[in-house]
């Protein structure tokens, strides 16, 4: 039984990795660029959040919905300064670029409001103890499962049903194709980052209450970890995304379940080391071309 909570610990918590790896994997099945900044904006998107609960006196739905939209047009807004004139530059120099604007998003938020943490309220979500066969669940990590996973099949839905959707494939698969018949790529591009950054909103909202505590420094970790969920799953295959991210929070869950709580953020960075000496590719391997 106590496996089967650990289980259920982990799902909850790789869905909010799943969520933040879906961005890193689908910015990179477009551009070819790991987005250093998306950390952070999980990051604004919890601090958001956070101000719609205490601040306009929202439910947790409508805080869910204000952070996507937040960064949403914060990602955007990184994708036009920072990112899109260097479109055709050397990938060291976009890649500099992205840690400046992590850094920037990181100290301009402790400039602005300061380094002192703040907290979610408790009561946001209802917190009853469910015994479904002998496992007791708390009622909270079924609701941010359920909201994870709503979230990822809208992507899907987006991804392959929508005509964005198909512009993003046709840019992931050959971006100047893509522009001959006529798909505007910029707009396209601006568009993953959107989708992808109201994601990391999301997961930010989600791990605000699961984990209680958020501070200006906190999307390090978790954006760290949800680019190894990404690798691991196989980067720019969004189904991977979800994969590595389920399996990276089981794996977690089980070693602090075994007494090696000390090691859990260790061990995600153990199994990255691992990935990329016997599988570059990731579990869902080179020869899957469903990119984006």
């Amino acid at each position: 039984m106590e496996l089967i909570q650990q289980l259920v610990n982990g799902i909850s918590l790789g869905s909010i990795y799943a969520l933040i790896a879906l961005g890193y994997t689908m910015v990179y099945g477009i551009v070819r660029l790991i987005n250093f900044a998306h950390g952070d904006v999980f990051m604004i998107g919890s601090f958001v959040g956070f101000y719609a609960v205490t601040a306009l006196h929202v439910g947790f739905f409508p805080a869910l919905l204000l952070a996507m939209a937040a960064c949403a047009v914060l990602g955007v807004c990184i994708e036009r300064i920072a990112y899109k004139p260097l479109r055709n530059a050397t990938r060291i120099a976009v890649l500099i670029t992205a840690i400046g604007v992590s850094l920037l998003i990181e100290y301009g938020t402790i400039y602005l409001r300061g380094a002192q943490p703040e907290a979610y309220p408790s009561t946001l979500l209802p917190d009853k103890k469910l015994e479904i066969f002998g496992v007791i669940i708390n009622s909270q990590s079924l609701l941010i499962l359920g909201t994870s996973i709503v979230l990822m099949i809208l992507l899907q839905l987006i991804v392959y049903k929508t005509k964005i959707g198909k512009a993003m494939r046709a840019v992931s698969h050959d971006a100047e194709a893509a522009r001959l018949m006529g798909i505007n790529v910029d707009n396209t591009i601006s568009a993953t980052f959107a989708v992808g950054s109201a994601l990391a909103g999301a997961a930010g909202v989600i791990f605000g209450i699961y984990y209680i505590k958020i501070e200006p420094l906190m999307g390090i970790i978790p954006g760290l970890k949800a680019f190894v969920a990404a690798v691991l799953g196989g980067i720019g295959i969004i189904p991977g995304a979800m994969v590595g991210g389920l399996v990276l929070g089981v794996i977690e869950s089980l070693v602090s379940g075994l007494g090696y709580s000390l090691w859990r953020d260790g061990a995600a960075f153990i199994i990255l080391i691992l990935i990329l000496i016997f599988r570059p590719a990731g579990l869902f391997g080179k020869n899957v071309r469903e990119k984006v």
